[in-house]
């Protein structure tokens, strides 16, 4: 039978650098471009949870990364934060290759089914060279119907019995964030990031600092503000984003509390404050 380009590029890769960065002995990451994919699970069992996918064209590469963690031992499930172009970019290939599903909230089924557009990027939301290209960054919907289910309404996650997630709207409908209570892990997706999400600069010298949302995409900033502070709520000890570094502890809260306290001065663009 013959090979789809995928698995042909898997194959003749140069892969030495696909390889995971160790947060937590249960927790990894690795980063698509510009955005991080989250590995949930022990090495030693084989047993595991990709959340996010990154962008388009990296499924090799996020493949060979979790070969090297993981073994030949697929992921149980793809979760996704929300349907982003660079959350959900290589999705569909991963689902694929793995024969695994996917999971999202219900709000935001309709932006991975083909039936609903994001809100265009806004462009005038200042901060960066990242704004200012956010109009062809892509917007067209994916089709994930053939894989997507909707997780439960109870805030349980399949496959991972000690998490779960909080719906946190605001960058999207359907935003979620999982958090496990047993050492305050927490994975934000873009619900808030630990780099200057509008600025091209800060992709090649990461800084680590608690921001809000990606401003350029954020749809609700109402709902964007009460999400922030739903995180701070929690206190977590160890934040993983879905842009920028791992943070930790005192210094994480801290951050973390002075964005929820002042959110419209720190995170809301000045033409979309009220």
């Amino acid at each position: 039978m013959d090979k789809n380009p995928e698995e042909l590029e898997h194959q003749d890769l140069d892969m030495d650098h696909a390889e995971a960065e160790e947060v937590l002995e249960d927790l990894a990451f690795y980063r698509t471009l510009v955005a991080n994919v989250c590995m949930i699970g022990d090495p030693s069992s084989g047993d595991w949870v990709l959340v996010d996918t990154g962008v388009a064209h990296y499924s090799s590469r996020i493949i060979a990364a979790a070969e090297k963690r993981f073994g030949n031992n697929p992921p149980k499930a793809i979760i996704l934060t929300h349907g982003h172009f660079d959350h959900v970019g290589s999705a569909k290939d991963l689902a694929k290759f793995w024969d695994v599903p996917i999971y999202i909230h219900t709000e935001e089924l309709d932006y991975v089914t083909g039936k609903e557009t994001y809100p265009p990027a806004d462009p005038t939301v200042g901060g960066g060279t990242l704004s200012l290209l956010s109009p062809i960054f892509p917007q067209k919907p994916v089709n994930l119907k053939k894989w997507i289910k909707t997780l439960p309404e109870n805030g349980e996650i399949p496959f991972l019995e000690e998490w779960k997630y909080i719906h946190t709207p605001g960058h999207s409908p359907g935003h979620i964030v999982l958090f496990r209570e047993r050492d305050r892990t927490l994975i934000t997706g873009d619900a808030i990031v630990t780099e200057n999400p509008e600025s091209a600069v800060a992709i090649f010298i990461p800084l680590q600092k608690v921001y809000g949302p990606p401003a350029y995409f954020t749809s609700n900033w109402d709902d964007a503000e009460q999400s922030a502070k739903k995180l701070a709520e929690l206190e977590p000890e160890v934040l993983l984003t879905g842009h920028g570094l791992p943070m930790e502890g005192d210094i994480l809260r801290e951050q973390l509390n002075e964005l929820a306290d002042n959110f419209m001065e720190q995170a809301i663009p000045k033409n979309k404050k009220h």
